[in-house]
């Protein structure tokens, strides 16, 4: 899936500071192939379904937590509520020092951070954000856009927050993450990507030609699309909520399919009962899906300075490691950490992602305060 910041210049700018590059690889146990950077619409699509309407129904899935990682307690009555442009903004916030924001993927919730909260809060605030449209936020009956989830942590950041932050987030939520860094530059001092979203520009598309033909056919085609969209797309929201076809789906994605339990699938599964959720998702399919390339990863960093960290889950069936070697090399300013994990590896293996977060905050934060320090006096 692909999305980036429409309101950035699309030229390339300098970036400010640059630092050495770094690479850190965890070991390898067994070689795996290389899968190509962009993700198909269509794959993600179906996927994205499966993950925004799942069912507890008939689950014979384990709830036991992963074997000396702490876990967050599920509370099927949320957290904490931040009201935000009239809607219900649901978050989770724990321990003390400097700020951390975590934003999940499509279809996720704050709850998919949770064997890294409780690690992460013993040296930093961690806060964890549903997006407007997911989770225990609310489903809101509006035109999405990247724009609305990059202004959603922005405003986040500003009034619940309030001081710099370092973003991390999980493919959709690793995009967001990026737009919103770009967008507060003097208020996000690190960002770090799982997995994430978006698609580098391709130069050569037609998008001037591709304008005129939907003008074109907006009078003609499109009230007949709208329908057709609705019965295919509602086929497939009632058929990802079937148990087989959930667990099927959360097991593609999990290489390690131990952490596919009851509290994974009823933190998706609760927010999929909502009234509008259908409608949300056909919004989200129809509107948010087909502008992907409006938005390109290489827009948004160009506007971006500070430190970036890559935690790759590299057999990842969607998105693959060369996404992740594209982006160190077009932004330099970047520590990569390879994992012998799918799309989550946060969730997956989290140990090794805490690890990787946790070394990385200690050196990125130090140096970004120190900065900070300076410009003061």
């Amino acid at each position: 899936m692909s999305s980036s910041c429409a309101v950035l210049p699309s030229a390339r700018t300098e970036l400010f500071n640059p630092v050495h590059e770094s690479r850190f690889i965890v070991p390898r146990p067994f070689q795996c192939n290389r899968s190509k950077c962009v993700m198909s619409r269509r794959g993600f699509a179906f996927r994205g379904v499966a993950a925004s309407g799942l069912s507890v129904v008939g689950s014979s899935l384990t709830t036991q937590p992963v074997e000396g990682v702490e876990r967050l307690p599920f509370k099927p009555e949320g957290y904490n509520f931040w009201t935000w442009r009239g809607h219900k903004i649901h978050y989770v916030v724990q321990g003390e020092g400097p700020p951390v924001v975590l934003i999940h993927g499509f279809g996720a919730s704050a709850f998919h951070w949770r064997y890294n909260i409780p690690e992460l809060a013993k040296k930093y605030k961690v806060y964890a954000i549903d997006l407007l449209g997911f989770g225990w936020s609310e489903k809101a009956l509006i035109e999405y856009d990247a724009m609305v989830w990059r202004d959603q942590v922005v405003d986040f950041v500003k009034e619940i927050v309030k001081e710099p932050t370092v973003l991390v987030g999980n493919s959709l939520g690793g995009f967001t993450a990026l737009v919103a860094a770009a967008g507060l530059p003097e208020q996000v001092i690190g960002v770090a990507l799982l997995n994430s979203a978006g698609q580098f520009g391709n130069p050569n598309s037609e998008a001037e030609k591709s304008e005129e033909e939907t003008a074109l056919q907006r009078f003609i085609l499109k009230p007949l699309k709208e329908i057709f969209q609705r019965v295919i797309l509602g086929f497939l929201f009632w058929q990802a909520k079937q148990p087989a076809r959930v667990e099927s789906v959360l097991k593609s994605v999990y290489k390690n399919t131990s952490n596919v339990d009851d509290y994974l699938v009823e933190s998706i599964t609760m927010p999929a009962a909502d009234p509008n959720a259908g409608e949300v998702y056909y919004r989200l399919m129809t509107r948010f899906m087909t502008n992907q390339t409006k938005y390109t990863l290489d827009s948004v960093l160009s506007n971006m300075s500070c430190p970036l960290l890559l935690v790759w889950g590299d057999l990842d069936p969607w998105v693959g490691p060369a996404k992740a070697t594209r982006i160190k090399e077009f932004y330099p300013n970047t520590t990569l950490v390879n994992l012998q994990a799918g799309h989550c590896p946060h969730d997956e293996v989290p140990e090794l992602v805490n690890r990787a977060l946790l070394d990385w905050l200690s050196t990125s934060t130090s140096e970004a305060e120190a900065e900070a320090s300076l410009q003061t006096v």
